[in-house]
């Protein structure tokens, strides 16, 4: 049966973490052939995430949570990877964010017992879904946002028609001008937390923000201007509980991209208020990290002096083979837009591993200048000895735009052997 029918026909095997079939096989058979990466045994290009990393950024996400006493929901969309989802949830995270609901069935497909759906929810068939799956496990939990009046309507006409045994969990999301959904203004976030709270089937449980997409200027550094969102964020908070709105213990509070979770924690953690709160943040791109979009900007690497230990590293690698070298100071790799992220910056070129002799470092001494749909360009020094057929190990930005190319993702060691092969669920 091919992954995709298995999948949507419920069985995975034994196991739904781990199992899954395509035309190589079970997930199980790449761990018993004995492949290596470095020996040419997996084809290419080929993306691989190193597990001693991916471990280690888990762990250190974990640390951080803990010391700052606020609590770790991963945006499950960077991944789509039920492995990782597993590693993070016995890490201690308290839920998985997804960005849809479609993200949200395929979590319940592989058990996730909570789901925090950091966006508002206004399509029939999606609300009606999260009604059965709250009726049919006592045990999920489910939360998701509310950013208009209008919108606690639909939500409330269509749980009217099925009469869920349990209300839906709603935040009230608060944005900024110019940025994407969520209340403009403290009057519009008291009007939907009246409503929400008025409301028989749904039930305030907290409000919820997104620094991410700030981006400083000349006169405005973007740190500040995390610190006076999420100061508007703090000031919604206080004022839906001094109206006595919220219908839970504790006030769940929600921010935090994979940049600046540290000016979430300072403006937005528990202990900046006076009542019960659970401070979430939802980063994702942590559990993969990279060397260009989030190196320079995570709290756990480019800004922080904290212990190695402490920080994040760059878990995944793009490995492609050097198809032809037709002008001086130029090659053409293996690889291209289908298999690398570009939407931050192109994937940088680390080390060149070659049958002729142990791999070099050429970090900042080869450029991805250019990509085609399965076409690298890149630009070498014309002395250099790199030919055709060598290996080029590239480091990528942004992990969201990494996962959803590839179907499935090999588990390394730091001797490149593959420990199983992961499968992606986008």
């Amino acid at each position: 049966m091919a992954i995709m029918q298995e999948f949507e026909a419920g069985g995975m095997g034994d196991d739904p973490w781990a199992r899954g079939r395509d035309e190589a096989g079970t997930l199980d058979d790449w761990r018993d052939r004995g492949l290596n990466v470095t020996a040419g045994d997996l084809g290419f290009p080929a993306l691989v995430l190193k597990r001693r990393e991916v471990l280690h950024n888990i762990a250190a996400m974990a640390k951080y949570c803990t010391a700052q006493g606020v609590s770790l929901s991963p945006h499950g969309k960077t991944s789509m990877m039920p492995w990782l989802f597993r590693r993070q949830l016995e890490a201690g995270a308290w839920a998985m964010t997804a960005a849809t609901p479609a993200h949200c069935r395929t979590y319940r497909r592989f058990g996730i017992p909570r789901i925090l759906l950091a966006n508002v929810l206004v399509d029939k068939d999606a609300i009606a879904w999260v009604a059965a799956e709250l009726d049919r496990d006592p045990d999920f939990g489910f939360l998701c946002y509310a950013d208009s009046v209008e919108a606690v309507h639909l939500m409330e006409r269509v749980l009217a028609e099925v009469k869920p045994r349990r209300p839906v969990e709603v935040l009230v999301e608060i944005g900024y001008r110019g940025g994407r959904t969520g209340c403009r203004s403290l009057d519009d976030a008291l009007a939907v937390g009246s409503a929400v709270n008025e409301a028989r089937f749904l039930r305030l449980t907290g409000v919820s923000g997104f620094e991410g997409f700030l981006s400083g200027d000349a006169s405005v550094d973007v740190t500040d201007q995390c610190r006076s969102y999420l100061g508007e964020v703090a000031d919604a908070v206080r004022a839906l509980r001094a109206k006595d709105l919220f219908e839970s213990a504790e006030t769940i509070v929600s921010a935090g991209g994979s940049a600046y979770f540290d000016t979430v924690v300072e403006v937005l953690g528990p202990d900046r208020f006076d009542f019960p709160v659970r401070t979430v943040l939802r980063s994702g791109c942590y559990v993969a990290h990279d060397e260009e979009m989030y190196g320079p900007t995570s709290p756990l690497a480019g800004r922080s002096d904290r212990a190695p230990e402490d920080r994040l590293a760059p878990a995944l690698e793009l490995w492609a083979t050097v198809w032809s070298r037709p002008e001086p100071g130029l090659v053409i790799a293996g690889f291209g837009r289908r298999d690398a992220p570009y939407d931050f910056r192109l994937p940088q070129v680390k080390s060149v591993h070659s049958a002729a002799g142990p791999p070099r470092d050429v970090t900042g001494r080869f450029q991805v200048t250019a990509l085609n749909d399965q076409h690298a360009y890149v630009r070498v020094p014309e002395d250099d000895s790199v030919a055709v057929g060598d290996q080029l190990v590239c480091g990528i930005s942004h992990p969201c735009g990494a996962f959803d190319r590839w179907r499935w993702i090999p588990l390394v060691d730091d001797r490149y052997d593959v420990l199983e092969g992961l499968g992606t669920y986008f």
